[in-house]
C-alpha cells in the first residue's frame, strides 16, 4: 500500500456525535529503530515485542461543528487533568494526518487519556498514546465509512500512529511486529507495522518483560532529538546495515528457538543504541550508574544459573529484562532479591508479551 491508498475519496455516512475508547500497549524493540527520514520514515527496519500491561487508555468524544473551521479544536486531559504541555504534539499530529482524515476540522474533539505506567520514564508512552489516539480517530472514520474492512482499518491505524510517533505503528498488533522495509520480511513497509509472519518457536511464546524503573524522571534527550543526531553521525551507515543483518539473524533464531543467540542480538542492539548516542554530536550518556550495575548483575546471574535472562534498553536509564515464561519463578525471585535495590523507590513493572490494542467502547 502507498500513502495515496490512505486518502479517502468520500464518506457515505453522516455522524453528528459520539464516543469511542481504545486501549493500546507500549512495545519494546528488539532490533532498534534509530534515525529517521522525512515524514517519519525509518532509516532502518525494526522488530518489537508488543507488551500487555504497559498501556494507554484513550477516550475520544466528538461532536460535529455547525460550520467547518480552518483549525482543529480539541480539549485534552491526561489522567483527569488538563495537560497543556501535550497540546503542541497533538496539534502537530493532527496537522500531519489531516490529508488522510479530512473530516477532522468538522468536529470538536475531546481527548481523555491515561497510562498504566509512569509518563516519560523510558517506557514508550508516545507509542501507546499515539496508537490509542490513532485507533480512536479511525473508529470515527469507520462510522463515516461503514464498509471499511478490518485489514484496511488496522493498516491505516498503524500508518497514522507512525505520523504521531514512529514506534507507535508497532503497538497496534502483536505479538511480534516489524516496521521498515526489509528484503526478507514478508509485506514489510516503511509506512506501517506488520505482524511477523514467519515461524516462531515455542520458546518465544508468552515471553516476559520486567521493566526496572531506574529513573522515572523526564528523559534527558527526546526521541526526536536523538533520531536527528543520526543525520550526520559518523557510524550511521554501518548501524543501518547492522540492523538489517540483526533482523535476518532474529528470523533464524525465532525459527530455531536458540535463546543464547537471541540474547546476543538483543543485548548488542541495546548497547549499540546507546553507543550511537555516546558518539554523536552533541553526545549523551543516558545510562545511570544503577543501569550498569543491573547489567553486570544480569551477566553474573546468567553465568551462575544457566538461565536465559537478558536486558534491553530504550533511550533512557530504565532496563527491560526479557526472559522465557518457563524461567519466570527463579528470575522474578532474582529481581526481587538482587535488582530491586537499583530501582527508584524499589519500583519495577512485571509485564509480558501481548496481542495488541483492544477496543473497549
Amino acid at each position: 500500500m502507498t500513502e495515496k491508498d490512505f486518502i479517502p475519496k468520500s464518506y457515505p455516512a453522516q455522524v453528528e456525535q459520539g464516543e469511542v475508547t481504545w486501549q493500546s500497549p507500549s512495545n519494546i524493540a528488539l532490533v532498534k529503530y534509530w534515525g529517521k527520514l522525512e515524514n517519519q520514515i525509518p532509516a532502518n527496519p525494526s522488530i518489537s515485542f508488543t507488551l500487555d500491561s504497559c498501556r494507554t487508555t484513550t477516550t475520544l468524544k466528538f461532536k460535529k461543528k455547525q460550520q467547518r473551521a480552518d483549525n482543529f479544536h480539541f480539549d485534552l486531559s491526561f489522567e483527569g487533568e488538563k495537560k497543556e504541555s501535550f497540546r503542541p504534539k497533538i496539534q502537530k499530529f493532527l496537522e500531519r494526518i489531516d490529508p488522510y482524515l479530512p473530516f477532522l476540522r468538522d468536529y470538536d474533539l475531546s481527548i481523555e487519556t491515561s497510562n498504566s505506567f509512569p509518563h516519560s520514564s523510558g517506557i514508550a508512552s508516545s507509542a501507546s498514546g499515539m496508537s490509542a489516539l490513532a485507533l480512536c480517530l479511525m473508529s470515527l472514520e469507520k462510522q463515516l465509512n461503514p464498509e471499511m474492512n478490518e485489514e484496511y482499518f488496522t493498516r491505516k491505524s498503524s500508518f497514522l500512529a507512525r505520523l504521531g510517533s514512529g514506534s507507535a505503528c508497532r503497538s497496534i498488533e502483536g505479538d511480534l511486529v516489524v516496521w521498515g522495509m526489509h528484503n526478507n520480511i514478508y509485506r514489510s513497509s516503511d509506512l506501517y507495522g506488520v505482524p511477523f509472519r514467519d515461524e516462531v518457536h515455542d520458546n518465544f511464546k508468552n515471553y516476559r518483560d520486567t521493566i526496572l524503573l531506574v529513573d522515572k524522571g523526564e528523559k534527558q534527550v527526546s526521541s526526536t532529538v536523538g533520531h536527528d543526531l543520526m543525520n550526520d553521525h559518523p557510524y550511521a551507515e554501518q548501524r543501518f546495515r547492522q540492523a538489517h543483518d540483526n533482523l535476518d539473524k532474529l528470523k533464524k533464531i525465532f525459527r530455531s528457538g536458540d535463546l543464547d543467540e537471541f540474547i546476543k542480538v538483543v543485548e548488542s542492539e541495546a548497547l549499540t543504541l546507546h553507543a550511537m548516542m555516546m558518539t554523536s554530536q552533541p553526545y549523551f550518556i543516558l545510562m545511570k550508574p544503577n543501569t550498569l550495575a543491573i547489567i553486570n548483575k544480569v551477566f553474573k546471574f546468567r553465568e551462575e544459573t544457566g538461565l536465559h535472562l537478558c536486558f534491553t534498553l530504550d533511550a533512557g536509564a530504565n532496563v527491560h529484562l526479557l526472559f522465557p515464561e518457563k524461567e519466570e519463578e527463579k528470575t522474578l525471585q532474582f529481581i526481587e532479591n538482587e535488582l530491586k535495590q537499583y530501582c527508584q523507590n524499589g519500583q519495577y513493572i512485571t509485564d509480558r508479551v501481548g496481542s495488541g490494542a483492544k477496543k473497549l467502547a
